[in-house]
């Protein structure tokens, strides 16, 4: 069997949440252009037709599911719905993700004022909804085939902020985000070894991601690189293209480090 083969997901149905985010667009035209059909998952709020569009334009199919993940009863309704709208379900890309904002009250400030609110409204879209889908839509998934499970996941899974390089900016790092990244890089093994041999899950751990930071952070975090800059989107179609495809067939259990040598 050749790469092109092997790489190959025509007539597959991929499911992306937070679809229309920056991360959520790329990956879905990488799946796109290896000819998967794709279900958006996002925000009603955030439906944008256009994007439909493009994902159409690789000659594939898209459907656009409008659901809130932090919401209990939106996740089951959703499970229920793809469930009975599909007859398979082939990969699910678990990368949705709460950030917050400077806005959003008890997030991003000092730990004192960080709230139970913020450090639960983390932990449902970034955590206990990859758990609650992979949970839901696993007997789907188990006669899919090449069914393939990838958790989008952070560098601040596995260590600590250096808190210097955000220094004299307003930006910060709420524990929430950090423990609910490590939450579901065990999620990831713990899954593989439950799911195997009919699904398998992985994981795809990224650096830091430029836009629009302060200039004082960029250069800070560039310099503790290997490679001496930010990541960008386009930086993990390579790991997507690789995890969704029959090109990892024998890979389960493990994550993608992408972040350009910061963790070394």
């Amino acid at each position: 069997m050749n790469i092109s083969e092997l790489q190959r997901l025509s007539g597959r149905w991929s499911l992306v949440t937070g679809s229309h985010g920056h991360l959520g667009r790329v990956i879905c035209e990488t799946l796109a252009s290896l000819g998967s059909n794709i279900i958006m998952v996002d925000l009603s709020s955030k439906f944008n037709s256009e994007q439909v569009k493009k994902i159409e334009s690789y000659n594939v199919t898209c459907e656009f599911y409008g659901y809130d993940l932090e919401d209990l009863n939106a996740r089951t309704s959703l499970i229920k719905e793809i469930s009975l709208n599909h007859s398979q379900i082939n990969c699910l890309v678990n990368n949705a993700a709460f950030v917050g904002d400077s806005n959003l009250q008890g997030w991003s400030v000092p730990l004192a004022e960080q709230t139970i609110e913020a450090w639960n409204r983390a932990l449902q879209v970034n955590l206990t909804a990859p758990f609650h889908l992979s949970k839901g839509l696993q007997e789907k998934m188990s006669t899919s085939d090449g069914a393939s499970i990838i958790n989008i996941s952070s560098i601040y899974g596995e260590i600590a902020p250096d808190w210097s390089i955000y220094e004299n900016t307003e930006m910060n790092n709420p524990a929430a985000y950090g423990v609910s990244k490590a939450g579901i890089n065990y999620l990831t093994k713990w899954l593989a070894s439950y799911l195997a041999p009919s699904i398998r899950v992985n994981g795809i751990i990224l650096g830091g991601i430029l836009r629009n930071q302060p200039h004082s952070f960029v250069e800070k975090y560039s310099n503790k690189t290997n490679l001496g800059r930010m990541g960008t989107e386009e930086d993990i179609i390579g790991a997507v293209l690789y995890l969704a495809s029959d090109l990892s067939r024998y890979v389960t259990g493990t994550s993608i480090k992408i972040d350009g040598g910061f963790t070394n």
